[in-house]
């Protein structure tokens, strides 16, 4: 067994397990010793997957994440409605992109979680350093956005909607904008 299979089994073992794991029963469980599973929880992590070191051993966070990308149209006067439904409704803003017909796909991370990340962000904007991206595209831009279960998306969508933000998607946009990543 290659490290990248090992590291596949230790992940499955951690999400199937209630209870923490040490790193010297993994270490036996492969015939490997330990100092080998701590570098195989270091590239684990590297790998953005969230593995806990307690006490009692390697614990993984098995909370699922649900995303959705909703294309936007708005004024800026209405920027900071747009993300307090999102954030009130459950989910959260990952980043902000726009489809520009001549340079692509332009993406910021935001991650925005609280209405305190909602002033914060507003202020930056505010303070004149920067104009919001969505200005690019005559306000048309798109937010990833990233919530516990799907009902959580499905109200946000709804409430987007009723808000009159959603945007149609133009025949020149491609569906998979992360394809050339």
């Amino acid at each position: 067994m290659n490290g990248e299979e090992r590291r596949e089994k230790i992940i499955n073992i951690l999400k199937s397990s209630d209870m923490p794991i040490s790193g010297v029963s993994l270490a036996r469980r492969f015939q490997v010793s330990r100092q080998v599973i701590v570098q195989d929880i270091a590239l684990i992590r590297a790998k953005d997957i969230h593995i806990y070191s307690t006490n009692k051993g390697y614990i993984i966070e098995n909370k699922q994440e649900f995303t959705r990308v909703f294309k936007m149209i708005h004024t800026d006067s209405e920027v900071k409605t747009e993300l307090e439904t999102i954030i009130d409704f459950g989910g959260w803003v990952k980043d902000v992109f726009v489809y520009h017909k001549v340079y692509g796909v332009i993406k910021a991370d935001m991650n925005i979680h609280s209405r305190r990340d909602i002033k914060e962000y507003l202020d930056e904007i505010k303070s004149g350093k920067s104009s919001l991206l969505k200005n690019v595209t005559s306000g048309y831009h798109y937010h990833t956005v990233v919530a516990d279960d799907e009902k959580t998306l499905n109200l946000i969508q709804d409430s987007l909607y009723q808000l009159g933000f959603l945007a149609k998607l133009q025949e020149y946009e491609p569906v998979d904008f992360w394809s050339n990543e």
